[in-house]
This record gives structure tokens, C-alpha cells and sequence, in this order.
């Protein structure tokens, strides 16, 4: 069960996102207009559901324990991403703001989870590259064990459902270990992520 605290300037936009939140997995443990400068509101929450990324900057200074939250923002663009990762937090990720029920509920669970979580639409620019002394690009973040598992097996050219029948795992586990994977290798497709991969060494085709 992952308990979400909603944040989100108006009585209309809490109630919209409580009624898209309506899941069996995700309970609800209440919602704010705003953090204030209190952490009590964040004390029986798992996870932290933002309407925007206004919060962001007075967050840290309710963080007292190193991990111990996720933070799900609702975004169109990678503004927040900085922000998201200079906090200490257990994970994060960006969901669209016009994201459907279906959606919202996945990207709430696996962030939850422990997943980075960012919309297909923003995989390809929000990390910047760094360069190796080869020449080639380095990805941004080491790959886990999982996302390499996963990357070798879309270099064999597999599908999602194949992939998932592999490694014993969901569709959907598969779907956010790519974009993960998107992310940082600064991917924009599968094709693109296995040729960066198989450039620094990553897979072998």
C-alpha cells in the first residue's frame, strides 16, 4: 500500500486528484494547499503527489531523514528535475499533467516502488550527457542490475511482453525500467538507447 499526501492549490484540484487516485494499491492519507513549514503533514505519507513544482524548494527543509519519501510532480516540462534530484529523497519521478487515471495510478505505484518515473516525452533532454575520455558518451547515472538485465534484452530486439515473460515481471515494471533507461543514456527511443548502449560497452550486439 502506498499512502500518498496530495498537494495542490485549490479544494477543486485535491478533490479531482483524489477521485483519480481511486485504487485499490494507493490510499489517500489526506491533502494540502500548501507544506508550510511544518513536516507533520508528511509524517504518515509514503509518497508526496504535487499539483506543481512550487513546493519543491521549501521541501528540503522538511526532509530530516535521508530516503525516507517520494515525490511524484505533475509537469509538462524538466523544470523540476533539478530540484528533484538534489533532494534527499527515496525517489521521484514526473508525470504529465493531463496524465489519465491509468496513468497516474502507475506512475504513483512505482514510484513508490523506488522507480524514477518520467514521461517518455522528456527522457531524451532532461539529463545531460557527460563525455568519457574516449570520446563516447558516459550515461548520466549507473544502470542497476534490473535496467541492464532489461537493456540487454531490447538489444536482442525483444518486446515489452517478452521482455516481462524474461524477467518474470510486469509489462509495466518493464515500461518504467525503459524509461529509466531513456533517461540515462539520454535516449529518445529503443533504438537509440541500444546503439548508445552497444557505443560505451553497455551490450554487446
Amino acid at each position: 500500500m502506498t499512502r500518498v499526501l496530495i498537494v495542490a492549490a485549490t479544494p477543486a484540484m485535491r478533490a479531482g486528484l483524489r477521485t483519480l487516485l481511486d485504487h485499490p494499491a494507493i490510499q489517500i492519507v489526506g491533502d494540502a494547499a500548501a507544506l508550510g513549514g511544518s513536516s507533520a503533514l508528511l509524517e504518515n505519507a509514503d509518497l508526496l503527489l504535487l499539483a506543481d513544482d512550487a513546493a519543491l524548494n521549501g521541501l528540503r527543509y522538511l526532509l530530516h531523514e535521508e530516503g525516507s519519501l517520494s515525490v511524484l510532480v505533475l509537469a509538462d516540462d524538466e523544470r523540476p528535475v533539478s530540484l528533484l534530484r538534489e533532494l534527499p529523497l527515496a525517489s521521484w519521478g514526473i508525470v504529465a499533467s493531463d496524465a489519465n487515471p491509468a496513468e497516474l495510478q502507475a506512475a504513483i505505484l512505482a514510484v513508490g516502488q523506488g522507480f524514477v518515473v518520467l514521461p517518455p516525452s522528456l527522457t531524451g533532454k532532461i539529463f545531460n550527457q557527460r563525455l568519457n575520455d574516449t570520446g563516447v558518451e558516459s550515461p548520466s547515472e549507473p544502470l542497476t542490475a534490473r535496467e541492464q538485465e532489461v537493456l540487454e534484452l531490447m538489444g536482442q530486439g525483444l518486446p515489452n511482453k517478452q521482455i516481462a515473460r524474461a524477467l518474470q515481471i510486469s509489462e509495466h515494471t518493464v515500461k518504467f525500467h525503459i524509461s529509466a533507461i531513456f533517461a540515462k543514456l539520454g535516449a529518445a527511443s529503443r533504438t537509440d538507447a541500444v546503439g548508445r548502449a552497444a557505443r560505451q560497452g553497455l551490450i554487446a550486439l
